[in-house]
């Protein structure tokens, strides 16, 4: 059994708490907050009115509120965009970046444990501490959410090892989920472009939340014509906003680059070849259509 563990740094944990604070994220949030439970988490995003992607997060029961689990660099970001939106709520937001760190380790180590359920979003805790299988994914793994200063004597416990950062990033971007650099997405795409539905980040039987009217609307229309997907860039550097050819025909946009690039592309259908070199004006690259993807194409 691998004992792998990733200490996610780059990922700050917020705290909403209050009378008001469910009602207020269940107006904001794309997928539905009355999921939440002790012993289930999930995972969402917040658009904009237009339904385009601003922020994505992990929700998580916490005593009488919510931890929020979102990438560092968009931490402040979305502590405004909230206080935007709190007005007269009766809500207190916190960012705990500096109390609580977020650790992943391996899907087997996770189904170990004592209490453990094969449930993407079911969480457990562990002395009072949460612990999360992927909402997106289960190949992810487990997250666990601590103080800081319980964090290095809960590891030696649990017998796990600290393992390189890079090592999950390429694991995610393997399997077609963006490890970081989410804000490079911010206002180019809609929110279902970036496969929320497919990856439990979307609920289409919830009331009104912001951005709810052209998402609901693409998925009704089935107007989804373009998809997030990873790529691999064969040769040449690759910047942000280049375009994505195949043979003269433009096909696509990268949004990420770096060690781990994602492009917007359109619908490759059945017929996709994994072996085709797309170009783009730096140079050539490859598509990738993540298996938990593919049916929806085809």
């Amino acid at each position: 059994m691998k004992k792998n563990v990733y200490i996610l740094e780059d990922r700050a944990i917020l705290y909403i708490n209050g009378s008001d604070s469910k009602d207020f994220l269940q107006n904001l949030i794309s997928n539905d907050i009355n999921k939440v439970t002790a012993e289930f988490s999930l995972f969402a995003s917040l658009l904009t009115p237009q339904g385009k992607f601003l922020f994505e997060f992990f929700i998580i029961k916490h005593k009488s509120g919510y931890f929020i689990d979102c990438e560092k660099n968009q931490c402040k970001e979305i502590l405004k965009q909230l206080n935007l939106y709190k007005i007269r709520s009766k809500v207190e937001i916190l960012n705990l970046s500096n109390e609580f760190v977020v650790a992943c380790f391996e899907y087997e180590k996770y189904l170990s444990m004592e209490g453990a359920k094969d449930v993407s979003g079911f969480t457990l805790k562990y002395r009072e501490d949460p612990i999360i299988l992927d909402p997106r994914n289960k190949k992810l793994g487990a997250r666990l959410i601590i103080n800081l200063e319980k964090l290095y004597l809960t590891l030696k416990k649990l017998d796990l090892k600290s393992d390189k950062i890079d090592n999950y990033y390429s694991k995610s971007h393997r399997l077609g989920i963006v490890p970081k650099d989410l804000n490079k997405l911010q206002n180019k795409l809609f929110g279902i472009e970036c496969n929320y539905e497919e990856l439990n980040g979307i609920d289409f039987k919830k009331g009104c939340y912001v951005g709810q009217e052209n998402t609901a609307r693409i998925k009704l229309k089935n107007k989804l014509s373009k998809r997030l997907l990873p790529i691999e860039i064969i040769n040449g550097t690759i910047s942000d906003g280049e375009k994505v050819y195949h043979q003269d025909t433009e096909i696509g946009k990268v949004l990420i680059n770096g060690k781990y690039p994602f492009a917007l592309v359109k619908f490759l259908g059945k017929n996709f070849d994994k072996e085709i070199i797309y170009k783009s004006e730096g140079g050539s690259l490859k598509i990738f259509i993540p298996k938990w993807l593919q049916s929806k194409l085809n």
